[in-house]
């Protein structure tokens, strides 16, 4: 049998295609990506588009069917619309879309195969090198088989969170007690919805748990009586690191501000603004709240720092070697509370500073970083060393509160599962169970993604966005640079970076997962998984080798993993 030329062989809407993936970038909700942090995720668009077309016949394969140039640019014209429609991501689990991509693939797959076994005729789609899974997610979304290999443990649960899990409980009802019947038919048949839905209770469950655990540390503001008297719940505590001056004539503490600035102005809204006051004869600097006016320049740049008392510089080197040697300190300079539709900045208090001193953690992560990696701040010489160094106490306590809260919310799952009639075989979901024990794992795997996600704004390397006047996530970029004057989120708030928050993200996009066949998703070297499956389609996106250290970074969230999953996921973690 001749070789049947594919429709990505001879030409593609490529402007279709490209709209569509950029168009991606401003989707939030339900996108895949919001799962879970993954460096350098491909469109979900361009994959789709690639792994469609490199399925389907190009008219010219078929003279028989198609024998003028005229006849086959009529079919390509059929074929773009077919494609231009099924990259959009609003389009992208629209059912009467996808039977009839699939059935493009079918029909080629029918043209070609004539002659084959008929258990030959499914196609098997293999990314050996799948990192977020998005190549594997778009070949079960156009109904194939899909396979994926990585030897990333932190890629490879995320890929299984997206292949591998959903199919298995698709169209069931969420099994938590307050669900009754509401999700009994509107579920069935519907991706995993029920499952989404029981990932928020749960999440709710144990942010209320963990509340009780260490509300205590996370007190709220008196209000004025000019903003209406009362409490507000705090949405962050922005700190300054502070290092002795070198400057004799001084002596005490500097803060490193990158910048002083709280809110830039906007709608005729002031500067919002930290003024830093220097007590001379208690070598002691305050910081106050001001609106309107000029701010000073921050006290560090390049990691280079100014002494605010004197303007002596404070050499790179020096601020290194005081970190280095743990004489780095910090100070609160402002608290920022949810007022009625703004922000409402506080000058700090007493109150507040010893309740973040208060906070002892029942756990923290004791492995190392990689210290030979100048992606990581302990390249940088800032005494870094250790996973744990990036958080500080009151940050430890709430992720090993919720962390700890894992261990109890699986048993009452399974319990609940049980009660709602899903089978109970005790078959673990590692061994592809899909009764009451595994429902539970599954719950519990995206849970530990929440627990994740906080971790990205609940470290030490959050810094405030003045122009959004929100927290800004550890990984900005591919990479943890140093961050002198940081913002630590309340978990319990209704804003940026708290738990409820990360658990919805995580929520609505396992509601919006495509469910296909079941996928499989593997953590092997790339070799040995194109052995294992047979006769595979390969479509992969090649590592970039060492241009960014995936490795290194993804310790970052390993490091949780394997305390919260190590029982569920025992070969990953």
């Amino acid at each position: 049998m001749g070789y049947k030329k594919k429709l990505i062989e001879a030409a593609l809407p490529l402007d279709a295609i490209s709209a569509a993936s950029a168009r991606e970038k401003s989707i939030r909700h339900g996108h895949p990506s919001t799962l879970h942090l993954w460096w350098a995720r491909r469109p979900l668009a361009a994959a789709r588009a690639v792994l469609w077309a490199s399925l389907v016949d190009d008219p010219s394969a078929h003279p028989d069917r198609f024998p003028t140039e005229e006849d086959q640019k009529l079919e390509r014209k059929r074929l773009f619309s077919i494609l231009e429609r099924l990259v959009v991501w609003k389009n992208s689990n629209d059912p009467q879309i996808l039977q009839e991509a699939r059935l493009e693939i079918a029909n080629s797959i029918q043209q070609n195969i004539r002659e084959r076994e008929r258990e030959r005729e499914q196609i098997r789609v293999l990314d050996p090198f799948c990192g977020g899974g998005t190549i594997p997610l778009e070949a079960q979304r156009l109904g194939l088989e899909a396979y994926g290999g990585d030897l990333n443990p932190v890629a490879v649960l995320i890929s299984k969170a997206m292949v591998e899990i959903p199919p298995r409980f698709a169209g069931l009802p969420p099994v938590n007690p307050d669900a009754g019947d509401r999700f009994a038919v509107s579920a069935a048949g519907k991706r995993a919805q029920g499952l989404a839905e029981d990932i928020g209770f749960y999440g709710q469950w144990m942010r209320e748990r963990a509340f009780e655990r260490i509300g205590h540390l996370y007190p709220k503001v008196d209000l004025p009586e000019s903003q209406g008297g009362g409490e507000a719940a705090v949405i962050a505590w922005l700190w300054a690191r502070t290092v002795r001056s070198p400057d004799p004539s001084w002596g005490g503490h500097v803060p490193l501000v990158r910048s002083w600035v709280l809110r830039k102005p906007k709608r005729n809204k002031p500067t919002v603004w930290v003024e830093p006051i220097v007590d001379r004869s208690k070598r002691r600097i305050h910081y106050r709240v001001r609106e309107g006016g000029t701010p000073p320049k921050g006290t560090v740049s390049r990691g280079v720092g100014t002494c605010i008392a004197t303007g002596a510089v404070i050499p790179g080197k020096y601020i290194r070697d005081e970190s280095m040697n743990g004489r780095m300190h910090r100070r609160m300079m402002t608290i920022v509370a949810e007022g009625n539709r703004r922000r409402l900045y506080f000058n700090p208090n007493s109150h507040h500073v010893e309740a973040a001193q208060s906070a002892q953690p029942v756990w923290k992560p004791s492995e190392s970083m990689n210290r030979e990696t100048n992606d990581l701040v302990s390249g940088r010489g800032y005494g870094f060393f250790n996973w744990a160094d990036l958080f500080t106490e009151r940050q430890l306590a709430a992720l090993s509160t919720f962390s700890e809260l894992l261990g109890e919310v699986r048993p009452l799952v399974e319990e609940h599962a049980r009660t709602a009639g899903l089978a109970d075989d005790g078959v673990r979901l590692r061994d592809g169970g899909s009764g009451a024990a595994a429902y539970a794992e599954a719950v519990v795997t995206y849970l530990a993604f929440v627990v994740d996600k906080c971790a990205d704004y609940w470290s030490s390397l959050c810094s405030w966005h003045n122009s959004g006047e929100k927290i800004r996530n550890t990984f900005g970029r591919q990479a943890i640079p140093m961050v002198w004057d940081y913002a630590e989120a309340n978990p319990f708030s209704g804003s940026s970076g708290n738990w409820s928050g990360q658990a919805t993200w995580v929520q609505k996009a396992m509601a919006a997962a495509p469910v296909g066949k079941p996928g499989k998703v593997s953590q092997r070297e790339a070799a040995t998984r194109l052995y294992e499956v047979p006769s595979p389609v390969v479509c992969t996106d090649p590592p970039y080798y060492d241009n960014i250290s995936y490795a290194d970074l993804s310790d970052f969230f390993y490091v949780w993993l394997r305390r919260n999953l190590s029982d569920v996921w025992p070969d990953e973690c």
